[in-house]
């Protein structure tokens, strides 16, 4: 395991209440029980952290009080990320690589190509977070092959980990022996659904490739081939659905009730367009809005609000970018805009009449290819709402125009928590939130 996970961290920053499951409880759990562990874990870490950094860097989020305030104004240093390294490492991952070792062992098929694609998705979302991680010796921490001081992988070199991680997984969900154990409702994501998790590897693949797709034709093509073979509606979203009991809630839930005033989103530079724009969907990403008996009234902050992981209008605006980044027509590119904002608005409940006159004042896209992208991102920017990948979109496009809070830069990466400085100093990168910037960061 990494070096930093075997020190206890000094005093709790997470954003979220630790509700995470000790994984030393588990080393000897079948698949069944490690699953949703590893799923929860992955919700928590998402949903909290990493969609809290996120969301203040890119200002859809303002911070107002405490840390929020600190982290929106960029007072971000390593010890800030302490919480996030174990959350991510130790209850996510390590996790999951307990799901796969003891997988294949025990020859669950299915099992184990779920555990690859989960791993395929975290890796990707941290390799775009700080860039060079420990990965192919981060999960031998124990008995002969302890590797207490793991070295730190190339993110480029990652990314093609991450591909193959996707397709191995791929064949073992298709796999005509899947094994003893099967999963069902132990699958909180899709119910044990083999086509869905393969669909859901796709959108990963296509992720992938449209990050590294400006100037590069042929990774736009690669994009648009892996988003055809992945979902196809809204159904098909790969999300993680939060119980109804103050256990089980979802992460924002959790940080409204426990550290109001914090955070605030009518505040933000998001809420101050959307509100310019008249925009429908305003409502319903108002995380301050409650009614009279104080019940979050929008999509993303009531106690069983799903966090996203990747969802269908993701991929339109996907498709309608890499078109363009392909050569394909602004026209082309456009059907696939309208879409997205289509399908965006009907998933937060918006009525068709109001969808139908955004769509008239905010569905053409401008002539020049630049300028598209540019309104294709901005749009994207909604309905990637408290997703980390918003942070990756507006890094790749620098749409919307952000200004920086502090100072004349917008931090363009995470720093490496103080543990792994601490505790494993001689591999971690020398980075600072500035630079360098990640390999698709262009």
């Amino acid at each position: 395991m990494v070096s930093g996970l075997l020190i206890a961290t000094s005093c709790k920053k997470s954003f979220f209440t630790d509700q995470n499951v000790n994984p030393n409880a588990l080393a000897t759990a079948t698949p069944d029980l490690l699953l949703p562990t590893v799923e929860a874990a992955l919700g928590y870490t998402q949903g909290g952290d990493e969609s809290r950094f996120t969301s203040l860097l890119t200002q859809q989020m303002f911070g107002a009080n405490s840390q929020s305030q600190t982290y929106y104004n960029y007072g971000l240093n390593p010890g800030v990320f302490d919480n996030l390294w174990p959350d991510l490492y130790t209850s996510t991952l390590e996790n999951d690589y307990d799901l796969i070792r003891i997988s294949d062992k025990g020859g669950y098929a299915k099992y184990g190509g779920i555990g690859r694609i989960l791993m395929a998705y975290q890796m990707q979302v941290a390799v775009d977070l700080w860039g060079d991680l420990p990965y192919s010796q981060a999960f031998k921490g124990n008995a002969d092959q302890a590797v207490l001081h793991p070295a730190y992988d190339k993110a480029q070199g990652l990314y093609d980990t991450i591909a193959s991680l996707i397709n191995v997984g791929t064949a073992l969900l298709q796999s005509a022996n899947p094994g003893t154990l099967v999963p069902t409702t132990q699958d909180v994501i899709y119910g044990g659904d083999a086509a869905a998790w393969i669909k859901f590897g796709h959108a990963i693949k296509a992720r992938l490739a449209l990050h590294q797709s400006k100037g590069n034709a042929q990774m736009a093509a690669t994009a648009l081939t892996e988003i055809a073979a992945s979902f196809g509606s809204s159904a098909d979203n790969a999300q993680y659905v939060w119980g109804t009991t103050e256990t089980s809630a979802n992460p924002w839930y959790q940080f409204y009730r426990d550290r109001p005033g914090d955070q605030n989103w009518p505040q933000s530079a998001l809420a101050g367009s959307m509100a310019a724009d008249n925009d429908p969907r305003y409502g319903a990403l108002d995380l301050d809005s409650t009614n009279a008996a104080g019940v979050a009234m929008n999509y993303y902050n009531k106690i069983n609000s799903p966090t996203e992981l990747i969802t269908y209008e993701e991929l339109l605006f996907a498709s309608a970018e890499a078109t363009l980044r392909n050569g394909g027509s602004v026209v082309a590119a456009q059907v696939f805009y309208q879409a997205a904002i289509t399908a965006n608005m009907k998933k937060l409940g918006i009525a068709q009449a109001d969808i139908d006159a955004y769509l008239l004042t905010h569905g053409t896209l401008p002539a020049g290819t630049d300028a598209a992208i540019a309104k294709i991102a901005s749009e994207e920017y909604i309905a990637l709402f408290l997703n980390p990948e918003v942070f990756v979109l507006w890094r790749r496009t620098g749409s919307p125009a952000l200004v920086s809070t502090t100072g004349n830069q917008i931090p363009r990466r995470l720093l490496y928590p103080q543990t792994e400085l601490n505790f494993n100093a001689a591999n971690v990168p020398s980075v600072t939130l500035y630079a360098p910037t990640l390999f698709w960061d262009k």
